[in-house]
């Protein structure tokens, strides 16, 4: 049997026994075929040494990382059905590694960015009256990113606030956050201010009356959605004059946790507010804490230049 007829053996083992959809199916045929073309004498035979010399060779061709290590995802998926299936007494693939995949920094907002975009929600919430649905929108935005840049909040954490949050006008409230957990949050003075006045628009709205949700819609889950909200954010953006792409609601909580950092914050503390049950997680923030140190030393090292 040569290396097209067990790629096909292979495949069709996948689609009756695993349930494999066309989709996955299509891309295991994609990988295992160039790298039969690629490799002399074909895969099924291949040696660990022709295996890395594939993967040497795609890595050079400018394949990202993690499209490399999804290739070798697929080589190794072979050759464990070759060994299972007694087509090949051993498995090539055992002894090499996986390419090393970069961790992306989060994209965030400078400062300055930031301040523009809770002005403008504040600008549009001031000339808002609570007489119409685009002056409740503005009122509602700007709790909304108040809020999110004063917490740190998960959006699904945001957009699912109880209304008790800003019925207390509490400078800390309890939020549940992954795996059911509970954390105390801040609220700033100029996030309280803002969700009391929407609370204030909130009460004008008679469908709003009896929801347990601070931001209540008329959903499935009976609060707004977090894709109403990231479209609303990034119209927000443009009309502050910020590229819309580079806005969402993550962003916004990535800048919470930079700016903090940046400003002389704890890492431990930060992993706190953001909900992060490991600090490994905190630490895409470790350029901002390297920068900050940079900086300390170059304005108060004697020697420094």
């Amino acid at each position: 049997m040569n290396s097209a007829a067990r790629i096909e053996a292979f495949l069709e083992m996948m689609s009756a026994e695993r349930g494999a959809a066309e989709n996955t199916l299509s891309s295991y045929r994609r990988d295992l075929e160039d790298a039969s073309q690629e490799i002399k004498g074909g895969l099924a035979g291949a040696a660990p040494a022709d295996i890395r010399a594939y993967l040497d060779d795609i890595a050079a061709r400018g394949f990202a990382a993690t499209s490399q290590a999804r290739k070798l995802s697929a080589i190794r998926q072979f050759f464990k059905f070759l060994y299972a299936e007694g087509l090949r007494g051993d498995d090539p693939t055992g002894t090499l590694d996986s390419p090393k995949k970069g961790r992306p920094l989060p994209k965030t907002m400078s400062e300055a960015d930031t301040g523009r975009l809770i002005d403008r929600a504040a600008t549009e919430a001031g000339d808002a009256s609570s007489s119409n649905s685009d002056s409740l929108a503005a009122l509602r935005l700007h709790a909304l990113v108040e809020v999110l840049y004063a917490t740190g909040l998960r959006v699904s954490e945001l957009v699912g606030l109880p209304v008790t949050v800003a019925q207390r006008d509490d400078r800390f409230f309890m939020v549940r956050g992954k795996g059911d957990k509970e954390r105390m949050v801040p609220l700033s003075v100029k996030a309280r201010v803002a969700m009391r006045a929407w609370l204030t628009a909130r009460a004008t709205v008679p469908a709003f009356a009896n929801s347990a949700f601070l931001f209540p819609a008329a959903s499935d889950s009976g609060f707004l959605s977090r894709q109403v909200f990231a479209r609303d954010l990034k119209g927000l953006a443009a009309r502050a004059g910020i590229a819309a792409a580079k806005i969402s609601p993550h962003v916004l909580r990535h800048a919470f946790a930079s700016h903090l950092l940046q400003n002389g914050a704890d890492l431990r503390a930060v992993q706190q507010l953001l909900g992060h049950a490991d600090i490994s997680t905190t630490q895409i923030y470790t350029h901002v804490l390297e920068e900050r140190l940079v900086r300390l030393v170059n304005d108060h090292h004697p020697l420094a230049d």
